[in-house]
């Protein structure tokens, strides 16, 4: 899954990186190292401009909410919910299949946070001597330092409360697509601890290999079989994953000594 994740690269690199056309400064977000649900995220999208005398898509850096709102829901109560859609299942989920089809988008990221349960810790909770094992948090990212492009699907959502013309009327909302966890060797593992993600967590986001960008993007590709080709996992080799401190599991910290790479987990023995 993909429940928080680092997003510290300046928009105007985004803007670079991706080749985007159109981007509002008045919409950029400071670095963040601890994203959580429901917080406002940059997003890269493709749609037409409004108004504009061209309906040719045009490549956007957006700011979008993370927890997405499916456009029949009556309240968006159920967002934080929606943070994750599954790739096998998103072409024929009823909350996801529409934005799929038509509203993909990208959501840039240093790299993302997964848990393990300590074996020790495994064991006071088999024994019924701790109910809420601690977790020791790892970070996961491109092991050449670029940027870990998360597939992503946006949507809007109407509030019919308020007047057209209010400036919260409108929702424009997100949910990061994940699949099974590489099992392949990491590219660079830590000293102890996990060979491949699937050691850390059996998900994990779905990263887009710049060549798959252009299409994932391109609104005008609508063939559900085509796009779901898009949804092939990474070539194995290319993360790597270290032990951060537990800090970062409080999301009201935040900064980028959240990213510090520890000697070893702060929990001891976890494999």
């Amino acid at each position: 899954m993909c429940g928080r994740y680092a997003a510290s690269r300046r928009p105007e690199d985004l803007v670079g990186l991706f080749g985007v056309e159109k981007w509002e400064p008045e919409e950029t977000l400071a670095p963040d190292w601890n994203v959580a649900p429901t917080k406002e995220v940059h997003a890269v999208l493709e749609r037409p401009l409004k108004d504009a005398e061209s309906p040719r898509p045009v490549r956007q850096l957006r700011t979008l909410k993370w927890g997405l709102v499916p456009s029949w829901s009556k309240t968006p109560e159920g967002a934080a919910r929606m943070i994750n859609a599954r790739a096998e299942t998103v072409h024929d989920k009823p909350s996801f299949k529409r934005a799929f089809s038509a509203r993909r988008c990208i959501l840039p990221a240093d790299g993302y946070y997964e848990w393990v349960t300590g074996s020790g810790e495994r064991e006071l909770e088999v024994e019924g001597k701790k109910k809420r094992p601690r977790k020791q948090p790892y970070f996961v990212t491109p092991a050449d330092g670029s940027v870990f492009a998360m597939a992503g699907l946006y949507e809007f959502w109407r509030d019919r409360t308020l007047p057209d013309d209010h400036p919260a009327a409108w929702w424009v909302t997100c949910s990061v697509i994940t699949t099974e966890a590489a099992k392949d060797p990491l590219g660079v593992a830590p000293a102890e601890g996990p060979r491949s993600l699937a050691d850390i967590h059996p998900r994990m986001p779905l990263m887009l290999t710049p060549d798959h960008w252009d299409a994932w993007l391109d609104p005008r590709r609508t063939d559900v079989e085509e796009l779901r080709s898009l949804l092939a996992p990474p070539p194995g080799g290319l993360m790597r994953a270290f032990p951060v401190a537990t800090a970062v599991s409080d999301v009201r910290n935040n900064g980028p000594e959240l990213l510090k790479e520890l000697e070893g987990p702060e929990l001891g023995t976890l494999f």
